[in-house]
């Protein structure tokens, strides 16, 4: 066992959180190192060197595993699961039925749910919310107040950034810049 919940309790809504202790050194975690809280064990891997720190808080059925690391003031609840070596910070939140994996990383004020998947070196920014059945994937940057949602993907080195929306059954990819407007 890599961790340990503490008896340090936290109220988020109607569910009790527990702080983690780290009983092994693994990645930048030392031996006694406090980390983040979550509700239940199997809201964080015991297996490979995905940690929660800061604040960041798991519930519900959510689950952090592989080499993933969820920092400062994120959430990762119901039904989500971040894996591979993606990272979610600041006030990020991942909920519903939503995945983030590979190295994709999510943070600001973002939100990633329904059922959206972000992976491969995905970036997800600022005010940017991605859900419904949206893939994003590649390089893709979806940043600023953007939208994508609906069955839309988002690939390659492509960028929606300020207002956009992309939803429907949009598929941007290659190297499209889009800042403004709706495509569905």
């Amino acid at each position: 066992m890599k961790y340990k919940l503490t008896s340090e309790e936290l109220k988020d809504g109607d569910v009790t959180l527990y702080r983690i202790k780290a009983l092994k050194d693994f990645s930048d975690v030392k031996e006694g190192d406090l980390g983040g809280w979550i509700e239940k064990e199997e809201n964080l891997s015991q297996e490979g060197i995905c940690w929660v720190y800061g604040n960041a808080r798991i519930y519900g059925n959510a689950r952090i595993c592989g080499n993933a690391k969820i920092f400062n003031n994120a959430k990762v609840y119901d039904n989500a699961e971040v894996s591979g070596n993606a990272w979610v910070s600041d006030n990020a939140m991942v909920y519903g039925n939503a995945e983030v994996s590979g190295k994709a990383t999510v943070y600001g004020n973002a939100k990633v749910y329904g059922k959206a998947t972000v992976y491969g070196n995905a970036l997800i920014s600022h005010n940017a919310n991605v859900f419904g059945d949206a893939e994003i994937y590649g390089n893709a940057k979806i940043y600023g107040n953007a939208k994508v949602f609906g069955d839309a993907w988002v690939s390659d080195d492509a960028e929606i950034y300020s207002t956009a929306r992309v939803s429907g059954n949009a598929k941007i990819s290659g190297d499209a810049k889009i800042s403004g407007g709706v495509i569905c």
